[in-house]
């Protein structure tokens, strides 16, 4: 191979790396990190100063909104005005392009059933390996910062199912879409209005691709946030619970998850391999909110059907959360173990009982998790909720490992249901894959 030759292959090398999103997400999420813990005062930094109001004493209260904050929430907030026009345009054209409207119902059938088997196989999961690791025993709590939780405990008190679906705007649209998609396909002349929606999706992806280009300054604003704000110190005391929670998110990912793939002779590795760039800037922003479009488009692209997608992705975000309950029953055991608490089988089987119920309202977003953590021990009334507090110092470091779970877990739903509904197609599988 001659100078030139070899030159053009290092151009054309150095040229791909640069381009590459996934490369400056990770540098990204690098440089977080680093800022976070060794120059906290630029991640701090004021760029934003709110006042209002209180309603009760009239007084005047003033917020900043740093850098860090700032710049994460700017990227995550973008994602979420597309998120209701994605949900909504893909499934209403799935739906209205169906020829048999039966097998929407038994669809929706399958995804519910399909959300409470795995919610359930990642709850006796949870509860199994912090049963037999013990995170909590012999931990030292006087070194632990503790905050005020008074706020989850209000939140815990005052949560409801009709508050839930109330605020929850992805159920909403779902339904919504649903009643429009039906609509059209009973139509006489809808085929302009198809036509007109076909048009409005396309350039909402494209609007996408070119959001999806800030995704390094909102990984960078979230890692650097979250490190600022609690500092690695905080991961020390805690840290057999949050390896125990890593571990176990990684073991349902590759075991159970990776099986329900072999199943139809689908591979984890290569599906995590190409949703990389979802999964980096899920990690950088601690939401599964992130990915959320783009997931939708590379599952479509990956060959699974619009009508699938579009219903299983949205629906599994609000139900089909592995990794918010893999934490939810590991946190109740790690409290249990902290507080000496001897949980009877009775006990056990009445905590699980509450966290089938109470995992449902966590709505995928940075935080939920623990409020239904609070929700949980409130309604199981015997550890202490105070307990809560032990865990804020490392509640948004393990929130990485509840997105990116409850992530892989809705797209691995996905692919599962489109090859069970047989509405898959291999041969778009195998290019995008590889």
């Amino acid at each position: 191979m001659g100078p030139g030759k070899r030159v053009n292959l290092v151009t054309a090398f150095m040229k791909k790396i640069f381009t590459n999103l996934t490369f400056w997400v990770l540098i990204a999420i690098t440089a977080g990190v680093l800022i976070g813990n060794f120059a906290p005062q630029i991640a701090r930094y004021p760029v934003l100063q709110k006042s209002f109001k209180t309603n009760v004493l009239g007084q005047e209260v003033k917020f900043g909104v740093t850098l860090a904050e700032f710049l994460g929430d700017f990227f995550i907030n973008l994602v979420k005005q597309l998120i209701t026009p994605i949900i909504f345009l893909t499934i209403t054209l799935g739906i209205s392009n169906m020829a048999d409207l039966k097998k929407t119902g038994r669809l929706g059938a399958k995804a519910i059933l399909y959300f409470e088997i795995m919610t359930t196989f990642a709850l006796l999961i949870g509860i199994v390996v912090a049963h037999v690791i013990q995170p909590g025993a012999s931990v030292n709590t006087s070194n632990i910062k503790t905050g005020d939780i008074s706020t989850y405990t209000k939140m815990a008190q005052e949560f409801s199912w009709l508050q839930f679906l109330k605020d929850n705007i992805t159920i909403q649209v779902l339904i919504l879409a649903i009643i429009v998609g039906i609509v059209l396909n009973n139509m006489k002349r809808k085929q302009k209005i198809i036509g007109a929606l076909n048009v409005l999706s396309k350039y909402v992806f494209i609007v996408l691709r070119f959001v999806m280009y800030l995704a390094p300054l909102g990984a960078f604003g979230g890692m650097a946030y979250t490190v600022s704000k609690f500092g690695l110190n905080a991961l020390l005391p805690l840290g057999k619970l949050m390896l125990s929670v890593y571990t176990t998110c990684l073991t349902f990912i590759f075991l159970v998850l990776g099986l329900m793939l072999r199943y139809y002779k689908l591979s984890i590795l290569k599906f995590l391999n190409y949703i990389k760039e979802e999964l980096l800037i899920v990690l950088g922003t601690s939401s599964s909110e992130a990915g959320l479009p783009a997931l939708i488009e590379k599952l479509e692209r990956a060959g699974c059907s619009q009508q699938v997608t579009g219903l299983v992705v949205p629906a599994g975000y609000s139900f089909n959360l592995d990794g918010t309950t893999i934490y939810l029953s590991m946190g109740v055991m790690f409290l249990a173990q902290v507080y000496n608490v001897h949980l009877s089988a009775q006990q056990i089987l009445t905590i699980i009982g509450v966290l089938m119920i109470t995992s449902k309202g966590a709505a995928g977003v940075t935080g939920s998790g623990f409020a239904v953590l609070a929700s949980t021990l409130t309604a199981v009334k015997v550890i202490p909720v105070e307990g809560l507090a032990l865990l804020i110092g490392v509640d948004r470091f393990m929130s990485e490992a509840r997105a990116l779970t409850n992530f892989i877990g809705n797209g691995v739903a996905t692919l599962w249901l489109s090859n069970n509904e047989k509405e898959f197609d291999r041969k778009k599988m195998i290019k995008e894959f590889d």
